[in-house]
């Protein structure tokens, strides 16, 4: 008779136990259902994520450096090395032996893995992170490596403490992430420093009959930045040509108008008869500097910048880039836009850098000297291949450490490895500017919700119940005891 009731009273807790779960669950899945039930039907929508502005050039297919990979006349023993698991299939590869240094992991995307004893690390691409599929229940032996290079717009839960937390190891364009990828969109000091497409001034002048002093190109409409609104706000100060989708008034040749031309030769020698382009940024974040502002600095032509608040740290030079943030209004923007367009000393105080060739920001220099990745480089590592890497090494750190007796070192991400204000929209309303896209109203919610949704995805992953639910359970089990 007491073992029945014992039975029946360890039958409750366990179904305790299943309930509590249950309910954190139902409450991670309700937050995270909330907004997207609110999904708005856009065009510029895909599968719940903003249309990208342009392919990644770093995603594409690229070359894989050389790996010991499995055949039959060689087999090697995956027991023998720690397995580094891709939850998200970025690589595409199902199995490959890689060498890091002295180091060696086995890397893959096959989920079935997922119980294996050597596995020791899951990794991440941020897009892909989400609530429908995440290795659970997590094990202290398992860390957690997250790569992502894009803004917040593409996955707004990474960008708050409770998620960005949950990982050990990061790959941001954060200065501060482990593996930061900063200058993820410049491929060296040569091409700041080349000549190569520069219009002279003289010419520039000339061109400036048919063409106006500031260009924008952009496909991707009404960011989180806003900036759309402050382009149009600023069309009616100066004239601006519009090439890109987003407030178009110009037309490129039909060759070019594919987003993946923006890196042709065409395409770079119209944009450097501009005197000024403007680089805006889809979203404002310490550290996120896109292609937006490196290309005009490769072509000769002034940005004309919005973006990251910290791009002070990152000019070639103190005078090579014009801010917006140092500007009250439009207004005044398109003031001394015009001084500069007038006055050829001026405008080229703005180019001397380049045309002597002198970069004096040592941060840049230092970054690009002593980064572990190149971009489109055949004779370096990619920035996957260190992210792999970076994350095999630790890990093997901890084996030798506890090899030795002693206990592994726990790594763990901070809220500065991947950290975006609240977006903001611009207060202009010119009468004739048209009615607001409801993709420009959706941003400010959507960050709002990822706060709640960054609360239950933690909640999930560290399996947190509420006190009294967690006090019922635990005297239910000393009373089974």
């Amino acid at each position: 008779m007491v073992r029945i009731q014992r039975r029946r009273l360890l039958a409750s807790c366990l179904c305790i136990t299943a309930t509590i779960f249950l309910l954190v669950t139902l409450q991670v899945v309700v937050e995270l259902g909330k907004f997207e039930r609110k999904k708005l039907t856009n065009s510029n929508l895909q599968d719940g994520h903003a249309k990208m502005e342009e392919v990644p050039k770093q995603l594409i297919p690229f070359l894989k450096k050389e790996a010991l990979t499995l055949n039959r006349e060689k087999k090697w023993e995956v027991d023998s090395y720690p397995i580094m698991l891709w939850w998200s299939p970025l690589t595409g590869e199902t199995g490959r032996l890689g060498q890091c240094g002295a180091d060696a992991c086995f890397f893959t995307i096959n989920r079935t893995y997922f119980y294996h004893h050597m596995t020791k690390a899951f990794l991440f691409y941020g897009t892909d992170f989400n609530i429908d599929s995440l290795p659970l229940p997590r094990q202290a032996h398992h860390d957690w490596a997250l790569f992502h290079e894009e803004s917040p717009k593409n996955n707004y839960k990474l960008f708050h403490k409770p998620v960005i937390t949950l990982f050990n190891y990061t790959a941001t364009f954060s200065r501060h992430s482990h593996l930061p990828l900063t200058t993820q969109y410049l491929e060296g000091i040569e091409v700041l420093k080349s000549l190569q497409y520069l219009v002279p001034l003289q010419s520039k002048n000339n061109l400036r009959k048919r063409l106006a002093p500031l260009v924008y190109v952009q496909s991707d409409c009404d960011p989180p930045s806003d900036r759309d609104s402050y382009v149009r706000e600023l069309m009616t100060y100066i004239e601006v040509d519009s090439y890109g989708e987003c407030l178009r008034n110009k037309d490129l040749p039909q060759q070019l108008k594919n987003p993946a031309s923006m890196d042709a030769d065409g395409f770079y020698r119209i944009i450097a008869q501009y005197k000024f382009m403007l680089a805006f940024e889809n979203a404002v974040c310490d550290d996120y500097i896109t292609e937006k502002f490196w290309r005009p600095l490769k072509l000769g032509v002034v940005p004309v910048y919005y973006g990251s608040p910290s791009i002070t740290d990152w000019l070639p030079s103190n005078k090579s880039a014009i801010l917006v943030s140092e500007f009250s209004h439009p207004r005044e923007l398109a003031s001394y836009i015009r001084r500069l367009d007038y006055d050829d000393s001026l405008y080229e105080a703005y180019v001397e850098w380049k045309l002597k060739g002198e970069i004096s920001n040592q941060r840049l220099l230092t970054a690009l000297r002593e980064r572990k990745w190149g971009v489109q480089d055949i004779y370096q590592d990619n920035y996957i291949d260190a992210f792999e890497c970076m994350v095999c090494t630790k890990v093997w750190d901890n084996i030798r450490l506890q090899e030795k007796g002693l206990p592994p070192k726990r790594w763990k991400a901070e809220d500065t490895h991947l950290s975006c204000p609240e977006p903001t929209v611009f207060a202009f309303s010119p009468p004739q500017a048209p009615r607001r896209s409801s993709l420009r109203e959706m941003w400010i919610p959507s960050f709002e919700q990822s706060k709640k949704e960054a609360q239950a995805l933690s909640l999930l992953v560290f399996g947190k119940p509420s006190v009294p639910m967690l006090s019922m359970n635990m005297k239910c089990i000393r009373t089974w005891q």
